[in-house]
């Protein structure tokens, strides 16, 4: 099935029944070349980690600009061709709707977390998991990355899995475990899950343009940071770097958002968290941990959940913020072959 969907993008056509060609996934930006943009200037781009048309039509016009050998004239020339390729008018909420309905959703692993979820972890969008440690953050990351390899009809995406660890905590023996769980070839797995450990934020941020390199090669249905916010509180300090650390942050989530919606991969992020304690919150919240990030992390993700531990190897997962579902809660396990339902 993975074999199968990995032919489908790299062909990126299907016939459809009046024998024209509709095409799918983003557009190679050499695409260009045929609508009058010079090979030598479709280089430049891709070696300033442009790679697809779309990448090159959500991007502002001064950034086109800063690279080199690019003009005002072939800078206009350039996003001119990329919006007429790439449709970015106004549609009917019908139209969307319809979309939406075809959204594929990455299962978790436990079925009352997918039904909390809507179906699961949502594809073209940022899910962020914060919480205290242990509270089950990157053993959901791990699950996920091969709980995406599955087939479309087993909760999956039948695609791979790019995974950026900033703390150290990536084990490949747990996806192992999880694969076994799925009936998955182990060597199989691991081959399908990308590597890369940040080793500071500006690291971190490049990183997103090989990611986006190897997106526009293969088929990818999930993105992970874990943590995404970790790097962040030892490159800044105090708050004579706030601002720098806050416009970083922002220009890192907004690469992570234009690569969900370039190639509908689900992205993942973990953030950590700070205790309240000036006296007023402290006093009438009993829970006074928060999200670092502030509010470009919260106006960044899609969806927000919390996480925190429960009895035993139980953890409780709670609607933090949605643009859709409900404030809610559910219960999860930890177990030996990953993120399962609660066996209380």
């Amino acid at each position: 099935m993975a074999a199968t969907a990995q032919q489908d993008w790299e062909e990126q056509t299907v016939n459809v029944q009046d024998g024209q060609e509709e095409e799918y996934g983003p557009l190679t930006i050499s695409r260009l070349e045929e609508h009058g943009i010079a090979a030598a200037d479709v280089k430049r781009l891709i070696e300033a980690g442009y790679f697809t048309v779309e990448s090159i039509a959500f991007t502002p016009r001064k950034a086109l600009l800063n690279v080199k050998g690019i003009s005002e004239a072939k800078a206009d020339k350039i996003l001119s061709e990329a919006t007429r390729l790439v449709p970015m008018g106004f549609t009917t909420a019908s139209e969307i709707h319809q979309r939406r309905s075809e959204i594929v959703y990455l299962t978790s692993g436990s079925a009352e977390l997918d039904r909390l979820l809507g179906g699961g972890i949502e594809t073209g969008a940022i899910t962020e998991l914060f919480g205290e440690f242990r509270t089950g953050k990157t053993q959901l990351c791990h699950t996920l990355a091969v709980t995406c390899q599955l087939p479309l009809a087993n909760g999956g995406a039948a695609g791979k899995c790019l995974y950026i660890d900033t703390e150290g905590t990536f084990r490949p023996e747990r996806l192992l475990a999880v694969a076994q769980r799925f009936g998955l070839d182990g060597n199989e797995v691991l081959d399908n899950v990308a590597y890369a450990r940040a080793y500071n934020s500006d690291h971190q941020l490049a990183l997103l343009t090989q990611a986006s390199a190897m997106m526009a090669e293969s088929r990818y249905a999930l993105l992970v940071v874990d943590s995404a916010t970790g790097l962040y509180r030892t490159d800044f300090s105090g708050r004579g770097e706030l601002s720098a650390r806050q416009m970083h942050l922002a220009r890192f989530l907004r690469n992570l958002l234009r690569l969900a919606d370039e190639f509908g991969v689900a992205v993942v992020i973990t953030n950590q968290v700070v205790a309240q304690v000036d006296g007023a919150s402290a006093m009438f919240n009993a829970d006074p941990k928060k999200p670092i990030g502030g509010n470009i992390m919260a106006h960044a993700s899609t969806t927000r959940l919390y996480l925190r531990k429960g009895r035993g190897e139980q953890r409780i997962c709670k609607i933090y913020d949605s643009p859709c579902l409900p404030e809610a809660e559910a219960v999860f396990s930890i177990n030996a072959d990953g993120i399962g339902d609660s066996k209380d």
